[in-house]
């Protein structure tokens, strides 16, 4: 059965793909540019559970004979450590809303530019409320990439990998034993860079900075070690850490020495030898943005010069490629430059491409008002008492991206090519703006994407069956 079914969703591309014995050989590419690559991808998203199995598996086995193979920027990041490379931010994007047809505007984009060193990613929290588990979202880039040509490793990240403050207190094992079950999910789906975000457990009622990060260092450590003895032959996960959680006080030089001995005293006791390669830091901005009562988004003071001296010592100090700024999607396009002047590692963008996709003038309007009225009935936690309608509708519409995905991927193509234009412009602009473009060198030399086959296939079938009968 496994391998009539495979049979069938390989003739997808009229014989250009065919089963081999630990994969698929790819006879011609010209086929996976076309519209049965949209097929493919729709049936790992939409199908029924064996249907769509076997879509993941193929997808993933295509992209390594293509060389799309999930990869880690953690060996460029160390190399820029140590002073091999420099002058550009990597951007890390979050791709919401219509995944496959942004993923394609930004693989369109990078192709144009040859920059390589992007970063593809989703949150702990976006995964609920986007409906996109891992593997989903490993299967809708990996073709995205394919359907546009790309031939480079793929930078899929865990965003967020966040220990809940509250949670935490009520059960500390319990909440940091979920992030490690989000971690340990994403790992084995091809996410091969991630975000270990325990910031929130910075307590700053104490009085030295080295027990206000304890609890930060401690567990980022407990988690790199999770991650390390997780990762597949070949691949050293690219990690991240936190020092200062997004939206709260901006991060000193001497926050990050606090968290940095800390964890490396930490790794030295767990007998880590490879730990991060890139430090978060708050420097004034918020996810989504400060929203104004009608609705537009206000002014933000981004502390430029603190990210610089941040992102030096950084690199200086620890090796590390320097500092990483969340909630930057929000600024205005003139502040973009300054993230490579001042040596900045990567930037982390999201907000500005929904926003794209719910204010452009192709959605249909019938759509938006539906959407609008779903939030109303479902999503009330999200407004405080004293938010205007555009305030509330601002922050909560995120949340209908999940309950809706089917009808955003369904929209006539027109609507679809005209919103995912410019979402492409966007992704030009940024890319220029971040000095990214021509990074695709820079990749070709320091980054090694190993060819990692996924299981059999009756075996990705029998789990299949397994996860329905479970009703998950």
């Amino acid at each position: 059965m496994a391998s009539e079914l495979m049979q069938n969703i390989a003739g997808l591309f009229g014989g250009a793909v065919t089963l081999a014995q630990s994969g698929v050989e790819v006879h011609d590419e010209k086929p996976l540019r076309g519209a049965a690559m949209d097929q493919l991808v729709w049936k790992a998203v939409f199908a029924e559970p064996d249907e769509r199995e076997a879509a993941r598996w193929l997808l993933w086995e295509i992209g390594q004979a293509r060389g799309v193979r999930p990869a880690s920027i953690h060996e460029l990041y160390i190399a820029r450590g140590r002073g091999e490379c420099a002058g550009f931010t990597v951007p890390a994007m979050n791709i919401r809303a219509m995944a496959y047809d942004s993923a394609r505007a930004v693989f369109r984009a990078a192709r144009a530019g040859r920059a390589g060193a992007i970063i593809l990613e989703i949150a702990r929290s976006e995964i609920a409320y986007t409906d996109q588990r891992p593997a989903e979202y490993v299967s809708v880039m990996i073709g995205a990439a394919l359907r546009e040509g790309w031939s480079q490793p793929l930078f899929i990240q865990g965003d967020h990998c966040q220990v809940n403050a509250k949670k935490y207190a009520a059960d500390a094992e319990g909440e940091v034993g979920e992030v490690k079950k989000l971690i340990a999910e994403e790992v084995a789906a091809g996410f091969y860079n991630i975000d270990v975000d325990t910031s929130t457990l910075v307590d700053l009622s104490h009085d030295t900075l080295a027990e206000q990060q304890r609890a930060n260092y401690e567990r980022a450590a407990e988690i790199t070690q999770f991650i390390r003895e997780r990762e597949p032959a070949g691949v050293t996960v690219s990690i991240g850490a936190e020092i200062g959680e997004v939206g709260h006080k901006n991060s000193t030089v001497e926050e990050l020495h606090a968290f940095m001995q800390g964890y490396e005293a930490e790794c030295e006791r767990l007998a880590i030898t490879d730990g991060i390669s890139k430090i978060s830091v708050q420097t004034g901005t918020s996810h989504g943005g400060v929203v104004l009562p009608d609705g537009k988004i206000a002014d933000v003071k981004l502390d430029i010069d603190a990210l610089r001296d941040l992102s030096r010592v950084a690199r200086e100090r620890y090796g590390l490629a320097g500092a990483v700024q969340h909630g930057a999607s929000t600024l205005p396009s003139n502040a973009f430059g300054n993230f490579p002047r001042v040596e900045t590692a990567e930037i982390h963008l999201a907000t500005n491409f929904q926003n794209i996709v719910f204010d452009h003038p192709s959605l249909p309007a019938d759509l938006r008002r539906r959407m609008y009225a779903w939030l109303d009935d479902n999503a009330q936690s999200e407004r405080k008492a004293d938010d205007s309608d555009d305030q509330f509708y601002y922050k909560a519409r995120k949340k209908a991206i999940g309950p809706f995905k089917q009808e955003l991927w369904s929209l006539p193509e027109k609507v679809r090519a005209a919103i995912a234009a410019d979402l492409e412009r966007t992704f030009a602009f940024l890319f220029e703006q971040l000095n990214v473009n021509g990074t695709a060198d820079l990749v070709d030399r320091f980054i090694q994407a190993p060819m990692l086959h996924h299981a059999a296939l009756d075996q990705v079938l029998v789990r299949a069956v397994d996860d329905a009968d479970a009703g998950e």
